[in-house]
């Protein structure tokens, strides 16, 4: 009886296999639709190019302040740290040498001038004396002569007293320039010379203030080459922005002053000087800035997001596009610089080229792909809008 049953399911279970292969041959699985991807329309604008360069901040104007005569500090008259007024006293020397001198030198002009009007009587008198032959010509002219040197040694006295005043105003030392002034070196009672080597106080004009940058003269050269071939515009007159140690953005924006015009042999850059206004003090001399400065003006640039370009092992860059015939498209391209989340097409994108920018791990080139522009994908737990066809 065993052996009956089974020698009848032999044959059943080979013609079950044959029914299901015929099956598996008459109903192939369904193809895989296109993969939905997510692709940016690249297009053609004018964009400003732009370069940050490191800098440091420096004084508008400095002056330090030294002594003109040599005496005695007998007062300091103003507040350290404080903010001076160009022409403000800042020091009082003893002038008790000084103003003798001008004194005994007013007294000599004021002895001359009494020796004119004399002089001067005497040359009128004479002039008329000698017209109806009461004197002879020779004591005229003696007479003419003394008026003259008397005029000249008024003259003389006259330029003595005002060097012994110019030498007493020295004695009070003034601001030569508004600013900010540091500490006093010297104090009450301290021997000063002429000309010494010691600065009394320093004086520092901050609002405006400049920034010193550096630029590297291969971006100089870029940027001449590229103006004088007409693919880039120029950026002269554009503001200057400045980034904070921080950070952060300054609220004041600078203006480029001048460009170096030798290029230093040892860094192989040249230096770049920015004027920014500085009305409350926050830029202090030295501090560490960055400034972004314009770079030339492309009329007809493109950016591609950064999210759209890959690089291989090498270093090159290249992009997926959603072809025109449906399917999944690799094109190298060259990008140069950053400007903000994108970067700038050099070569390799044409305005209308559609960059895969999502799912582009589901693809590789050739693979159908269904293309939405980047920004009209419907919002989270939003069904899609339904067709005349869907029930």
């Amino acid at each position: 009886m065993t052996a009956r049953y089974s020698y009848l399911a032999t044959p059943l279970a080979l013609a079950l296999a044959l029914l299901l292969a015929a099956c598996a041959r008459e109903a192939p699985p369904p193809q895989a639709g296109p993969v939905p991807v997510t692709v940016v329309t690249m297009t053609s604008a004018p964009v400003t190019l732009t370069r940050e360069l490191p800098g440091r901040t420096t004084p508008f104007a400095v002056a330090e302040v030294r002594p003109q005569v040599s005496g005695i500090i007998r007062q300091r008259l103003f507040t350290e740290g404080g903010e001076v007024k160009a022409g403000q006293s800042l020091y009082q020397i003893d002038d008790a040498t000084y103003r003798a001198d001008y004194n005994s030198a007013r007294a000599a002009l004021a002895r001359v001038q009494a020796t004119v009007v004399t002089a001067r009587l005497n040359a009128q008198r004479s002039a008329d004396l000698v017209k109806v032959d009461a004197i002879s010509k020779q004591d005229n002219d003696n007479a003419q002569a003394t008026l003259r040197q008397a005029e000249a040694d008024v003259k003389a006295a006259r330029a003595v007293l005002d060097g012994t005043g110019v030498t007493l105003g020295y004695a009070r030392i003034t601001a030569p320039i508004s600013g900010h002034i540091g500490k006093s070196t010297v104090t009450q009672g301290a021997l000063v010379t002429a000309g010494q080597a010691t600065a009394l106080a320093t004086v520092q004009q901050l609002d405006p203030i400049y920034v010193d940058l550096t630029q590297s003269s291969s971006e100089l050269l870029a940027l001449r080459k590229g103006l004088a071939s007409g693919a880039l515009g120029s950026t002269e007159g554009l503001p200057v922005k400045i980034l904070l140690e921080d950070g952060s953005t300054y609220s004041h924006q600078g203006k480029l002053a001048f460009s170096e015009v030798t290029v230093d042999p040892s860094t192989g850059s040249y230096a770049l000087r920015v004027v920014v206004p500085n009305p409350d003090d926050v830029l202090l001399p030295g501090m560490y800035v960055r400034a972004v400065v314009g770079d030339g003006q492309r009329q007809t640039a493109i950016l591609v997001p950064q999210q759209g370009v890959a690089r291989d092992s090498k270093g090159n860059t290249s992009v997926m596009l959603a072809g025109k015939d449906g399917k999944a498209e690799q094109r190298p391209v060259v990008v140069s610089q950053a400007i903000g989340n994108k970067w700038l097409v050099e070569s390799g994108l044409a305005a209308g080229d559609k960059v895969i920018v999502e799912g582009l791990q589901k693809i590789r080139p050739g693979v159908p792909v269904q293309p939405t522009e980047a920004g009209t994908q419907p919002a989270a737990g939003q069904a899609p809008a339904t067709t005349s066809s869907q029930k």
